[in-house]
């Protein structure tokens, strides 16, 4: 398995796996911003849009792949504005259902770290939904939890659950 920070093109691609990911994280009930049944058409929508801002350098995006086959994703948002260029938001960890349980969550939240901390971010943040089996994994890591907000995000099935915020300082200012 390897791990690759993809560009623009390479994000291009690799569309149609990184929307037969998306679609089978959705399918397996993560609340990752869609609602079941995704359809392929959207996904592959998404993941286009989101090459413009990996050429722009506002994402990076990284695929871990199984040979030929994307099974898992990263990216780091940086925001734009002066007073938060310290920080990044963690989002759209996913990893294919047939091939959880092997580390390659962690590995994926690692990479993005020591990423974050090689371009001078020094805070991450994320949101995932609240008692979801992501949650074991930031805490673990070393995640620090900063509250819940309830109803905060629909999952697949449209249901309305909360949310927890999580931090973690990844370098010192």
């Amino acid at each position: 398995m390897t791990t690759t920070r993809l560009d623009a093109p390479g994000l291009l691609d690799r569309l149609d796996q990184l929307a037969d990911l998306l679609i089978d994280t959705v399918d397996g009930g993560a609340s990752v911003g869609f609602l079941a049944p995704l359809d392929r058409p959207e996904a592959v929508a998404w993941w286009r849009g989101r090459a413009a801002a990996v050429a722009a350098g506002q994402l990076a995006v990284w695929a871990a792949q199984d040979g030929d086959r994307v099974v898992g994703t990263v990216g780091l948002a940086f925001p734009d504005k002066p007073n938060s260029r310290h920080r990044a938001e963690l989002v759209k960890l996913m990893v294919h259902r047939d091939t959880r349980g092997k580390g390659l969550g962690r590995t994926l939240l690692t990479t993005a770290e020591q990423a974050a901390v090689a371009a001078g971010v020094t805070l991450l943040h994320l949101d995932t939904e609240t008692d979801s089996p992501a949650e074991h994994l930031y805490r673990t890591a070393g995640w620090t939890r900063a509250g819940v907000i309830p109803g905060y995000a629909a999952d697949p099935a449209g249901v309305l659950r909360p949310t927890t915020l999580y931090y973690k300082q990844v370098a010192s200012g």
